[in-house]
């Protein structure tokens, strides 16, 4: 059986040997690649290689960090897969994560077993929310998803909030004022039964509202 190819794009040298280390006692992985920053990764695609079948990418790198270098690969190489891995749990960088077309969020202290299975979700089935991003949304967007009836306004929201567009800028694009957007994002986070941005993110992906 051939392995699934894993290539590891992380600053820290001692995290990424451990790392590497430890896909090696998966049966079903192999590490093709290890690259110190988004640059030095995506200047390989100028040349003939390996595609890797999963990419794990740190969020905070010198030169080109995780967002960046998620940018280029959403313009450059969209069917990619890439699970992204950061200390950071921050709202706003798993969003931009996520937005631009990461396929999984994982915190770096996350146990052995819950990476792995987050491999083999992000390659089976092409994406990987953990509990931590997505908490009980999903569930609830399931159970409540034939009752839900989006407005054409609402929809178009929901696609701009899958931007990094702030609020403002939102308003300003659907020449609505701060106030108004204010009130479709309350209503849809009740609506939908979500407390956050993220949630509307991952909303639209389930729904296909927007492809990532």
């Amino acid at each position: 059986m051939e392995k699934i190819k894993i290539v590891i794009v992380d600053d820290h040298l001692l995290f990424s040997q451990s790392l590497s280390y430890l896909i090696g006692t998966f049966k079903e992985f192999t590490v093709i690649g290890s690259y110190s920053n988004g640059k030095e990764f995506t200047n390989i695609f100028s040349n003939e290689f390996e595609k890797p079948d999963i990419v794990l990418l740190d969020v905070n790198m010198p030169i080109m960090d995780g967002i960046e270098t998620m940018k280029w690969l959403k313009e450059n190489q969209p069917t990619l897969k890439v699970l992204a891995l950061s200390v950071n749990d921050d709202e706003d960088t798993i969003m931009k994560m996520i937005t631009n077309g990461a396929k999984g969020y994982l915190l770096k202290d996350t146990h052995p077993n819950t990476f792995k299975e987050a491999l083999i979700e992000v390659y089976n089935k092409g994406f990987y929310y953990s509990e931590m991003v997505s908490g009980y949304l999903i569930n609830k967007l399931t159970s409540n998803e034939n009752k839900i009836v989006l407005k054409e306004r609402e929809v178009e929201f929901i696609k701009l909030a899958c931007t990094e567009k702030t609020y403002k800028e939102i308003a300003n694009g659907m020449c609505l004022s701060p106030k108004t957007i204010d009130g479709y994002r309350e209503q849809l986070f009740q609506k939908l039964e979500i407390k956050t941005r993220i949630g509307l993110v991952l909303y639209a992906i389930k729904h296909k509202i927007v492809c990532i």
